[in-house]
């Protein structure tokens, strides 16, 4: 079922269409799956899986949302699926016997008239819980996958009679002046990292470069002489295999390799041609560095949010980076009022002009004032600074506004002036101008719509009537109707 017979489908008044759900539950210890559906569905002898029966007992199909945050923010999607209970037959299904919390649902829309191969999947997440809702529903309450990443990135300790409880820090791309944690005070171990890193490339006592032994395949050094004061160290940090330093290579790393061993995210809940084309865009280096329990998902924000990205979810449930950009990269799609259900098209916010843009870089990870060490006065004052920062400014912007051209700073994981220049002029160029956001209804076209496409909408009102580029940045789709509702920023 390619997409030009899928919309054909959706657009055809004699289609019928069905909602297939199928998700995991632990049933008195046991794990299995259960099938669901709105209507009557038997799959064919044929079919994966064959002969079954789908419990015709979903009362409204899938109802979730998708957004992209203005503010930079990572924003899961919500929803929830009801589940008929008349007779009070699935009472038991809250109770302890039966545990739907965290675990794995997805939904197909197509026509009982299909095979199942040719259902279209419409969401792949994870069941948050199950709720009553009133005395004959029950409600599945859905999440994203992004909920897996909701988990302390590590939680492996010391061990040792020091600081049994110390979790053991982690490195990521290129960090500057870290504090390491002391593994032995004995040997004068320290640890900058839980594995093999790239280069322990600087070790310094008070800001005085000493001397040290490195093992980079544990990211552990030691000293060769008894510490004066406060020992800090720079890295090259994580390098399971090649080491990385760009954004989505970095998300990538995390989001398979750290966090809940359980929940931890594979190949297939990747969009590697989509990651693959924003690290091809986004090359500029950072790092980050990772003391406590800082969870997978705050840490990945944490470096997508240097270039104005976010994580999101396709509807098949694999993960993607969006810049929100005007424009936004891309062939846009044309949205005219033929794909607007009536007059629905309306503003909804209006983001804050800004005349300028303040970003700090290359964080110093331990603030060292008043260092007495005989290091130059100019090393002095960087170990006593915690961040560089860039400012772009826009002097027309400042006095048609009246903004203030000293904004408050945005820190940010990158590492170059160029870099954080660079991103402070485009971010400066996006918000400068009036921006707006308009939300409608749209027609089954508009079902075919996905976060951070680019768009161009034309409208009789609001100054659209040449047409104006945008970027979707809401998107709540009703199958069963074959309507969407669509927020854009333009």
């Amino acid at each position: 079922m390619n997409d030009v017979n899928f919309l054909a489908w959706l657009k055809n008044p004699l289609a019928i269409p069905l909602v297939l759900i199928e998700v995991a539950v632990r049933v008195s210890g046991v794990e299995t799956t259960k099938y669901f559906s709105t209507g009557v569905f038997v799959t064919g002898p044929a079919d994966t899986p064959s002969n079954l029966a789908y419990e015709p007992i979903v009362s409204t199909g899938v109802q979730f949302s998708e957004q992209l945050s203005l503010d930079g923010e990572a924003s899961l999607s919500t929803g929830d699926i009801e589940l008929s209970n008349a007779n009070g037959e699935r009472d038991g299904w809250l109770g302890a016997g039966s545990v739907w919390t965290n675990r794995p649902v997805r939904a197909w829309i197509g026509d009982p008239r299909w095979p199942r191969a040719d259902f279209r999947m419409i969401f792949n997440g994870i069941v948050a819980d199950i709720a009553p809702k009133g005395r004959d529903m029950l409600a599945l309450k859905l999440r994203d996958k992004m909920q897996r990443l909701n988990a302390p990135a590590t939680e492996s300790k010391l061990a040792s009679s020091l600081n049994a409880d110390a979790v053991l820090p982690l490195s990521f791309g290129e960090v500057h002046n870290i504090t390491p944690l002391l593994v032995d005070p004995v040997m004068l171990q320290y640890q900058v990292h839980d594995g093999a890193c790239e280069s322990i490339f600087e070790v310094r006592d008070n800001g005085l470069p000493v001397a040290a032994v490195a093992v980079n395949s544990t990211g552990k050094l030691t000293l060769n002489a008894n510490p004066v004061g406060a020992i800090t160290v720079s890295v090259q940090g994580d390098k399971p295999g090649a080491y990385v330093n760009t954004i989505a290579a970095l998300v990538k790393r995390l989001v398979t390799g750290y966090g809940s061993a359980a929940d931890r995210f594979t190949s297939a809940d990747l969009d590697i041609a989509s990651l693959a084309a924003f690290d091809a865009a986004h090359q500029q280096p950072v790092g980050l560095y990772l003391q406590g329990r800082t969870n997978v998902i705050s840490a990945c924000q944490s470096l997508t949010a240097s270039v104005g990205a976010q994580m999101a979810l396709s509807r098949l449930g694999q993960l993607r980076l969006i810049q929100i950009a005007l424009p936004a990269p891309g062939t846009p799609t044309e949205i005219r009022p033929a794909h607007i259900v009536g007059y629905t098209l309306e503003p909804t916010v209006r983001p804050e002009v800004v005349a300028a843009v303040k970003l700090g870089f290359c964080k110093n990870w331990t603030v060292q004032p008043g260092l007495q060490t005989s290091i130059p006065a100019q090393h002095k004052e960087l170990f006593a600074t915690e961040w560089l920062t860039a400012t772009s400014t826009n002097a027309s912007a400042q006095t048609i506004y009246r903004q203030t051209l000293d904004p408050a700073q945005q820190d940010t994981m990158l590492l170059r002036r160029v870099d954080a220049e660079a991103e402070a002029a485009r971010q400066l160029a996006l918000w400068s101008s009036p921006r707006m956001v308009y939300e409608f209804e749209g027609l089954p076209e508009m079902l075919m719509l996905e976060l951070g496409q680019p768009i161009v909408i034309y409208n009789q009102r609001f100054g659209m009537e040449a047409g104006v580029p945008g970027i979707v940045i809401s998107l709540a789709p009703n199958w069963e109707s074959a309507h969407c509702k669509v927020g854009i920023l333009v």
